[in-house]
């Protein structure tokens, strides 16, 4: 079940806790009316303050907690209260030391947060104590709208001797407690590689030191459980609570490279979202000229996709944030109404006031150390008033995509242990590309065509991949035989599947097929591959259909053209499957093809399988190369429309809001004015263009300025 708040949110994270005592007795008053005069609607409170309210076993000291709840329910203010179990206080690490994450480095030391075993009894038993007793004070406040389970979960790379217990105990229920189990556990993995075959459970190795990549996907997936696990756990207790109308949360956040990048390694999105019943998350993204939206784009459409499509919460998104993130004039506007346009529910910041001392100080929020107004506040006014007004029709926004993307938190270990360019685990590679470098190469491509997409999880079952026209699988490297058989079904139903290059490569075991790869789908292409190496001086030359279509996308046709058609990260040598094992009566389609002294043949290949198709990309292109193939698809699968005509001018996103309207927003990420001719009638919600609400006919030219937002209500 998803439940849905009644109104737009609009907040940030609130601590009175941190408030330094030289800010005045008066500081928590005045920061509540300075929120409501920013159109405040919901501060979060408690999380990452356990060792303030639970100062010693046993002790609950819930000043703050109530300071907070009763300012803002004098306020009319809304509150979110988080369990604070991602940062353990001094007494319980003291006295219980064994609760400290043990990692393939070592013993973690006290000081950070997230250090922890999230299985260790004595954390368990604490932090159960903990949640309940802040649950049981704050949940019958009439204003406390919802509760958030921990913060970020992540399974924090702790390897402790409990947990590999754990583990083992796993791979006996999986595979069977006796020789046999261990027989077939030993042929799973291939551990008679280098002597690493297991003769008794009692033997089992610490797996932090394995070099068996099947073993430690095993070991990855396992811990990816237990935050699952731990996170229903914790909404078992607050049930216990909350009442009905109050709903339930986690901000789930994305591989990190100093902003939110790809898909999370270490959380299943997907499962763990069970425990939640609003799905939320965590946005950041570069700032000042380096904005695009991108970032926004993909995190909003995987914590959309978690509940299928209903709204979900920004938990946490930037004010002035870190250094180089300080926006612009007009950005945070820009960003907020981009979270809605993606079907956010509501956009918190993290945070309120900025730190004055600890880690965190220069991570600034919506307010400067001295609190006063500054002009990143003074525009968090401008959006919360046009929220308030503008909420009919700007709440609720439903997609109605027509293209999915499918992502793998196996895919994404799988090749951390076999890397996209060296072959082995990228540690000892030097970095490279990932997963999420191809994820983020398609997705990239899509946003930029103004082509919105889902995300679906690997495991989704046909039925669920029948309702969109075009399905992408990147780099989907391991490949259960459900999931093969889902995606063959897909294409058998009139399905476009675009697959890239270190898809169908191995089984749910990290164990290579024996057959041409893609496994289970080079008979529907009608080419496989068993070779590949790294692009090196390797260019791509565009041929037929694709030829056609690059001199609509302004990319010169011309190998000489290197930036535009050079190959790069990975390419597999495509060759032709024996005619008899081929599917179909369709000739392939070659789009592109390789431009080397050595390397020749199909580099994007394209075949019909009756009313469905099938697309290779075997190479990593260039994004504009990348753009025309996906483009070509998708008109091709008629999903096509007057949005991708506007690509690079402004991004698009729509859907239906929640009185059943269409909804269009139409975003300027430029630090230019760019003018358009409307392509669809509706009135100008926000006055961009005329008055708020006034009508707009399509074909009007309408100027966005700089870093500009147009939504239009048809």
């Amino acid at each position: 079940m998803t439940q849905h708040p009644d109104r737009l949110i609009f907040g940030a994270a609130y601590y009175d806790e941190y408030t330094p005592a030289a800010a005045g007795p008066d500081r928590l008053e005045r920061d509540m009316q300075m929120m409501v005069d920013a159109g405040f609607t919901t501060i979060r409170i408690a999380e990452f303050t356990w060792g303030t309210w639970n100062p010693a076993p046993g002790v609950f000291d819930f000043t703050h907690i109530d300071r907070a709840l009763d300012a803002a329910a004098a306020h009319g203010l809304d509150v979110i209260i988080g369990t604070p179990t991602a940062a353990i206080p001094t007494w319980l690490a003291s006295r219980h030391p064994e609760v400290l994450g043990v990692t393939a480095a070592g013993p973690n030391k006290y000081g950070p947060r997230q250090n922890m075993n999230i299985l260790a009894p004595a954390y368990r038993h604490y932090a159960e104590a903990a949640i309940r007793a802040l649950a049981e004070h704050t949940a019958p406040r009439t204003h406390v709208v919802g509760f958030q389970l921990d913060n970020e979960t992540k399974y924090y790379d702790a390897a402790n001797t409990d947990i590999q217990r754990a583990f083992v105990d796993h791979l006996k229920a999986r595979f069977g407690d006796g020789q046999e189990g261990l027989n077939a556990l030993n042929s799973a993995f291939g551990l008679n590689y280098w002597s690493n075959r297991v003769g008794a459970w009692e033997d089992f190795p610490d797996v932090t030191g394995t070099i068996n990549g099947s073993l430690a996907a095993a070991f990855d997936a396992f811990r990816r459980r237990l935050v699952t696990d731990f996170l229903a756990w914790q909404r078992a207790i607050v049930d216990e609570y909350r009442r009905e109308d109050q709903f339930v949360t986690q901000n789930f956040d994305y591989e990190w490279r100093g902003y939110s990048f790809g898909i999370q390694p270490a959380v299943d999105h997907f499962q763990a979202a069970d425990a939640v019943t609003l799905a939320g998350v965590d946005i950041y993204h570069p700032g000042e000229d380096h904005l695009t939206g991108r970032e926004i784009g993909f995190g909003g459409d995987i914590s959309r996709s978690l509940k299928d499509g209903d709204p979900y919460l920004v938990i946490e998104t930037q004010a002035q944030g870190q250094m180089g993130w300080l926006p612009y004039p007009g950005q945070l506007r820009l960003q907020a109404y981009s979270h809605l346009a993606s079907g956010a529910c509501g956009v918190m910041y993290w945070h309120w006031g900025s730190l004055h001392n600890s880690f965190e100080t220069y991570w600034k929020g919506l307010l400067s150390q001295d609190y006063t107004p500054n002009p990143t506040y003074r525009e968090a006014v401008t959006i919360g008033r046009e929220l308030g007004t503008h909420a009919d029709s700007l709440a609720g926004l439903r997609k109605h995509n027509r293209i999915a993307i499918m992502v793998s938190n196996e895919a994404y270990t799988a090749l951390e242990w076999f890397s996209l360019e060296a072959g082995f685990p990228r540690q000892y590679a030097g970095g490279g590309a990932n997963y999420n470098d191809v994820f983020r190469w398609v997705y990239d491509a899509l946003f930029d065509l103004n082509l919105e997409a889902d995300i679906v999880p690997a495991d989704a079952p046909v039925e669920r991949l029948g309702r969109y026209a075009v399905l992408i699988t990147p780099a989907l490297y391991v490949t259960p035989q459900a999931t093969t058989d889902a995606l063959r079904a897909y294409v058998a139903g009139g399905g476009h599947l675009v697959t890239t290059f270190r898809t169908g490569v191995a089984d749910e075991n990290v164990q290579v097929f024996t057959d041409r790869q893609p496994h289970g789908l080079s008979a529907l292409l009608g080419l496989g591959t068993d070779q590949f190496t790294r692009p090196d001086g390797v260019a791509l030359r565009p041929v037929g259909a694709l030829a056609a279509a690059l001199g609509d996308d302004g990319i010169a046709a011309d190998p000489a053209v290197a930036a535009e058609l050079a190959a790069s990260t990975f390419m597999e040598l495509l060759t032709p499957v024996d005619a008899a094992a081929r599917e179909g009566d369709a000739e392939v389609e070659v789009l592109a093809e390789y431009d080397h002294h050595a390397w020749s043949g199909p580099a994007v290949a394209t075949r019909a399988v009756g009313a469905g198709s099938i697309t290779h990309l075997a190479t990593m292109t260039a994004p504009a190369l990348a753009r025309a193939v996906l483009r070509l698809v998708a008109e091709r699968a008629g999903v096509t429309d007057w949005a991708q005509d506007l690509a690079g001018t402004v991004t698009v996103r729509r859907g239906t809001n929640g009185r059943g309207r269409e909804l269009s927003y139409f975003l300027n990420y430029s630090h230019d004015a760019v003018a358009i001719a409307l392509p669809v009638s509706g009135d100008d919600v926000l006055g961009t263009a005329a008055a708020p609400g006034a009508r707009l006919e399509a074909g009007t030219t309408v100027t966005l300025p700089a870093w500009g937002v147009l939504a239009v209500e048809a």
